[in-house]
């Protein structure tokens, strides 16, 4: 475990790689979801066929997330975006890096892409989108219940979710609810700055966007295709938002697919 001051906060880092001294091929940036996620839903999922794959694995937990620092405020989607620059700075990685995001991972994975297109060798979108006007408002609606409902009536909420979800997931509940309680996360987050559909036709790099079949997300692949310059979008049917966990290894083979094409390609450009 590594944990980096970004000169904002600090941030819990793991990170891999090929083993017995191989270089590493490429750096992917691992970029996890909203509440009840962190780095732990990469660690135990595609982050070691990544790394056996030969490439530089970062992963982080999100400020407020995790074992990260949780800063009273400081929420929006910029500031977790500043985070991620900062980090990389920190970690010295200087090179175009593979950015994946799950949910609201996905959508700052994204946002970084947007602000420094030169620093974006690829983005893969699971379960996720940009930060566009109806995300703002669809996020809002969902801050506003777990507000509702985990913030205000915490012990029936947990007690329900340790009936039907089990144990795990009630305390990875209580996490939750202890975190929109205690910061700014639920009020920020909704505020954030969004993106015009230019400045999302303005990522150039190729983008995957990956859904589940039964996701209400999935509805996202035509319009990511309509707006992207290089997009392509996979479906995976049966699932739903857990997609990365319950099909890690579908998942998993389509980003290191991305992976390869795009850096066989970066170095076609960049031979003489």
């Amino acid at each position: 475990m590594a944990m980096v001051d970004t000169g904002a906060v600090r941030l819990h880092v793991q990170r891999t790689g090929p083993r017995e001294g191989r270089p590493a091929t490429a750096t992917v940036v691992l970029v996890h979801g909203l509440l009840t996620d962190s780095l732990a839903s990469y660690y135990f999922t595609v982050a070691p066929a990544f790394a056996a794959a030969g490439l530089d694995v970062v992963m982080y937990d999100l400020r407020g997330h995790g074992r990260s620092e949780r800063p009273a405020g400081g929420y929006t989607l910029d500031h977790n975006i500043d985070d991620l620059e900062a980090l990389l700075d920190r970690l010295a990685v200087t090179g175009p890096v593979h950015l994946v995001g799950n949910s609201y991972g996905g959508t700052i994975a994204f946002g970084y892409a947007a602000r420094h297109p030169e620093r974006a060798a690829s983005v893969t979108l699971i379960e996720s989108e940009p930060a566009t006007p109806d995300w703002a408002v669809k996020l809002d609606r969902i801050l506003h219940w777990v507000v509702e409902q985990l913030a205000h009536h915490e012990p029936e909420a947990i007690a329900w979710v340790t009936a039907h979800r089990g144990l795990h997931t009630a305390r990875l509940a209580r996490g939750a609810a202890r975190l929109v309680r205690e910061t700014t996360l639920a009020q920020e987050i909704p505020a954030s700055g969004v993106l015009t559909r230019e400045r999302i036709a303005s990522v150039s790099c190729p983008v995957l966007a990956l859904y589940g079949g039964d996701s209400d997300l999935a509805e996202q692949a035509p319009l990511l295709r309509a707006v992207l310059p290089d997009c392509r979008t996979v479906i995976v049917p049966g699932h739903e938002h857990s997609v990365l966990v319950e099909a890690s290894g579908t998942v998993g083979g389509h980003i290191l697919s991305l992976v390869e094409e795009a850096s066989r390609e970066a170095s076609r450009v960049a031979a003489p």
